[in-house]
Parts: structure tokens; C-alpha cells; sequence
């Protein structure tokens, strides 16, 4: 039997003075998936009060959403899209450029792919240059 993996993990990382919200998501998410994810990130944003997150996206395991769930998914950036002040998404696809191309459009913070955790991590962890 060969086991495929859907779904997602969330936490709240630290690396020396950085605290960020990471999340790591696997296979081909569903409708199903966000009804898990959207309530479990709300109530992580929702602890935040006033402060901008930092959010380290692992998408190099994922394999696309199905038509509702990328509904979701848009109505959760426009929903969150001003709480953030970057997101970095880990990934080796084009696609994921797209993403993030256009998940900028819907939120205040930056956001950006990068091939690797560590180049990644190293942008969250800058400072402001404005």
C-alpha cells in the first residue's frame, strides 16, 4: 500500500530575537483541508493583537488545491492580508512565483519564494529597510 500525505502543519517558531508562524503543507489541499487550517490560523492571528507576523510558508511538498480550496485560500489573504509583514514561501515550482506575484496584491506586508530555508529564514530575520 503506498501511503500519500495530505494536509498541513502550523507553529510558532523562534530562532534567537525572530518568532514567526510556520507552516509546511503536503499533497493536494481540499476544501476539507481549509475548514481544518482556516479556524486553527484565525485563533494564531487572532493572539497577535496589533503587532505585523512574520510567516515562513513550506510549500516544496505541495501539489496544487483543488478549485474550492484555492476559493479559500484567496478569501483567507484577503481576510488576513494586512496582519502580515512578510511571507516567505519555500518552493522549487514556477507556479509558486505566481503565487506570490499575486498573493502581494492582496496583502500590505512583503512576500517572496525562495529555494531555500535558510535564504528564507535570513529575509524574515531583516530588518526594515524603509
Amino acid at each position: 500500500m503506498q501511503v500519500t500525505r495530505r494536509g498541513f502543519s502550523l507553529g510558532i517558531d523562534r530562532l534567537g530575537e525572530l518568532v514567526f508562524l510556520s507552516m509546511k503543507v503536503q499533497g493536494k489541499l481540499t476544501h476539507d483541508d481549509y475548514s481544518l487550517m482556516t479556524p486553527m490560523i484565525d485563533s494564531a492571528l487572532k493572539g497577535v493583537g496589533d503587532e505585523k507576523v512574520k510567516a515562513l510558508v513550506d510549500l516544496t511538498e505541495m501539489q496544487g488545491w483543488d478549485l474550492r480550496a484555492a476559493w479559500d485560500d484567496f478569501k483567507m489573504g484577503l481576510s488576513h492580508g494586512r496582519e502580515f509583514e512578510k511571507i516567505a514561501i519555500i518552493g522549487h515550482e514556477k507556479w509558486q512565483d505566481f503565487i506570490a506575484k499575486v498573493g502581494s496584491w492582496f496583502m500590505s506586508g512583503k512576500i517572496k519564494r525562495f529555494d531555500s530555508e535558510e535564504d528564507a529564514i535570513n529575509w524574515l530575520a531583516e530588518e526594515p529597510t524603509e
